[in-house]
């Protein structure tokens, strides 16, 4: 069984980013608190071809945060670990500190 996946073209390898169950002070933070779709970049593609051949980096890299879309992309389990499969265009945006 594969260890690692390298993905083709432009697709964003990710691992979802559990919210805490409590705070920093030990209080017990309730499930129907909204949880922001996060995740973490695990492996990028090289990118993609324009019409010319010419290839297109993809803009995120290893170990940025990223914010995803509700519904989408396609489950991946590797090593007993499960991560998600996204396109470039699909994830919505970069969260920065």
């Amino acid at each position: 069984m594969a260890k690692r996946l390298i993905p083709s073209l432009n697709r964003v390898l990710v691992e979802k980013l559990l919210q805490p169950k409590k705070s920093a002070g030990g209080i017990l933070l309730p499930e129907t608190t909204k949880q922001l779709n996060a995740a973490k970049v695990i492996a990028v593609g090289p990118g993609d071809r324009d019409r010319d051949g010419k290839l297109i980096p993809v803009s995120l890299s290893e170990g940025d945060t990223v914010l995803l879309p509700e519904y989408g992309g396609t489950e991946v389990k590797l090593a007993e670990k499960e991560y998600i499969l996204f396109r470039e265009h699909d994830i919505l945006g970069k969260l920065e500190d």
